[in-house]
């Protein structure tokens, strides 16, 4: 019996050592060999896993190249059925200026040389509000601009946020005194950046952007969307100037 247990655990002892060293690789950038590479590996492209060594084969071609491809130009997230929402999220007409691809990173980006910032000023808020939706725009907005702009503008939208009472920014301005902006510039601003603030698009789509603009109106009128209620707009139209 006993002679029978070291010769069991002879082998078991010898496999787990074979097993251990046969992982090893001499490649100090290897991660060793994949026994069950389908367990952790699944069928479907994944954005960071470097498909140029997988299953003991290597294509130094493609390795440490980024799997996850650019989305096609002009593609769109459809939400439901709902025209307006729908509407909100077509591509945005208005291009980032050629100056933006150094300050802001538009490197990728279908540039313009013209001041597209100013030709905004003629875009209208095409989300409509109205007595029905109106407090829960608001607090849509609230909720957008606490988590997004008011470490640096400030919970009042006065420019005072922690980012700015620390030191590490300077120039953030108080809405209050930037009533002659348009909706139009306001989004664009949200949109691609301004000044010191980075673009805003990739992580807000454009329905919560124009919620935003919403929202910075109450601080510069209290009174905002309680007397007139904002009409709404042909966006397919509007965008296709």
């Amino acid at each position: 019996m006993k002679m029978k247990f070291r010769v069991i655990s002879s082998i078991t002892i010898a496999a787990v050592t074979t097993l251990m060293f046969g992982s090893c690789a001499s490649d100090a950038d290897s991660s060793g060999l994949e026994y069950m590479p389908d367990m952790y590996r699944s069928a479907a492209i994944e954005p960071y896993v470097d498909y140029g060594e997988i299953r003991g084969r290597e294509n130094k071609e493609i390795k440490l190249k980024r799997s996850a491809m650019v989305p096609p130009a002009g593609t769109i997230p459809y939400y439901g059925t709902d025209s307006l929402t729908v509407a909100l999220m077509m591509p945005y007409a208005r291009k980032a200026n050629t100056s933006m691809k150094s300050t802001h990173g538009m490197y990728d980006a279908d540039l313009s040389e013209a001041n597209e910032y100013e030709l905004a000023a003629a875009d209208k808020n095409p989300l409509e509000l109205n007595a029905d939706n109106m407090d829960a725009v608001f607090a849509s907005g609230k909720k957008l601009f606490t988590s997004n702009c008011a470490h640096c503008h400030g919970a009042k939208g006065d420019g005072n946020g922690p980012m700015v009472e620390s030191g590490a920014y300077v120039g953030v301005p108080d809405y209050a005194n930037l009533t002659n902006l348009s909706d139009g510039q306001l989004f664009y601003s949200i949109y691609y950046g301004k000044g010191m603030m980075g673009a805003h698009g990739p992580i807000l789509d454009k329905k919560e952007i124009w919620t935003l603009v919403h929202y910075i109106r109450k601080f510069q009128d209290a009174n905002y969307g309680k007397t007139t209620a904002t009409p709404v707009v042909d966006v397919e139209v509007e965008e296709a100037h």
